[in-house]
Parts: structure tokens; sequence; C-alpha cells
């Protein structure tokens, strides 16, 4: 458990939380440099909070040269990506307890059809996340991050770097990606967003990709 709290308690600064969200969409190792310009902090402070994040366990560091710049003399900068280890509260957090719901819901409906039922009622959900985050003024990247997803745009599509439901798609991975698919089809609908949710497996990322309906 000590683990668990000594994540928590590094969380509970804002400005922690904002590097530690900031590192975990990165698609590379973050320098303090890199860091610091993002957030608009003095590399001193961002340094600071990033090992506070590492002696957590949140994340794990090396040291490591940019690819495009020359090595140079002396050590080469210290670097931080997500740690492997899962911590409960990792963010995007893992939102069991909407999956729950969903399942919830749909085996009351319709038990001999659940799997139906499951779709039904997980675009339901999306549409209501999809509405409230359009009169909010939320984009799609931020509803999804919300929804407990890692957005990350390539190119013309939107990869999802997790999956929110990971533990329940290891023991019914059709069940869930059906759900995730309707879900953030709900969702994109909702908010009006001019996009298509599609499966797009992949390793490590969420089966789901969402893309622009042309």
């Amino acid at each position: 458990m000590s683990g668990a709290w000594d994540a928590m308690a590094a969380l509970a600064d804002d400005g922690r939380r904002a590097l530690f969200e900031y590192v975990q969409r990165a698609t590379h190792p973050v320098s303090r440099e890199e860091a610091a310009d993002a957030l608009g902090i003095s590399r001193g402070l961002a340094a600071f909070h990033l090992d506070k994040l590492a002696v957590a366990g949140l994340l794990r560091t090396r040291y490591e040269a940019p690819a495009d710049q020359p090595r140079g003399r002396g050590r080469a900068p210290k670097v931080y990506e997500p740690a492997c280890t899962e911590v409960a509260v990792s963010l995007p957090e893992r939102e069991y307890g909407l999956a729950a719901r969903i399942l919830a819901d749909a085996v009351a409906e319709d038990p001999a059809h659940a799997d139906d039922a499951v779709r039904r009622h997980a675009r339901r959900y999306g549409l209501e996340l999809g509405a409230r985050a359009r009169a909010a003024g939320t984009g799609l990247p931020g509803a999804l991050a919300g929804a407990g997803y890692r957005p990350v745009s390539v190119d013309d599509r939107i990869r999802l770097a997790n999956c929110p439901f990971h533990a329940l798609v290891e023991t019914q991975p059709a069940l869930v990606c059906g759900l995730n698919l309707a879900f953030i089809d709900g969702l994109v609908d909702g908010l009006g967003a001019g996009c298509r949710a599609r499966l797009a497996p992949a390793p490590g990322e969420c089966c789901v990709e969402v893309t622009r309906s042309g």
C-alpha cells in the first residue's frame, strides 16, 4: 500500500500532476527542459517535481541525448517516461465504475442478448458524455481524456494510447472492444465532432481509433 500512498501524495500538487499528465501523453521520453517549456515553469522547478514523481514510482528515468542533436561532452540529459508499474492512481484513471454500470444496465435489460445490450448502453453513455462535453465547450481530445483515454494525434487520426478497461480486456476482449467502440462512437456523435470511431487494434493501445468522417 505504501506505493499507492506515495503516488497519491506526489499527485496532490497541481503542478506536479500537470507534469505527470504531460509525460503520460508524450510519445517519447521527456527532458526537464521540454517539460519546463511545455508548462511555462523554470527548469529547476520542473526537475524538482519530475524527480518527486520518479521517487514515488510514477516515472522512470534514464540519461539520453536528443536524437536530433549530436552527443556533446559530459553526461546526456536526464529524461522521464511513465513507469511500467501500474499504480492505482495512475492517469487516466481506469474507469471500471463506468464499465460496471454499462454491464449492469445491459444484463438488467436483456440478459439473453447481453452483448447487444452492452453496445446499446455503451453508446448511450457515450452520447450523454459527448453532449455534456459539447455544452461545456470541450474538444474531442479533452472529452476522450476525461473519459479515461490517452488520446494521441497521428496525422488525421486520434489513436488511444491506453484502454481504460485494460484488466477486463484480458478476460473478455470481444465484449470490451465492442463496448469501447460503441462508447467512443456515441461520444463523438454526442460531441458533434465530425469524426467516426473504428476498430484498429494495436499492441499496447486501445482497440479503437477516431478518424475524420471524410
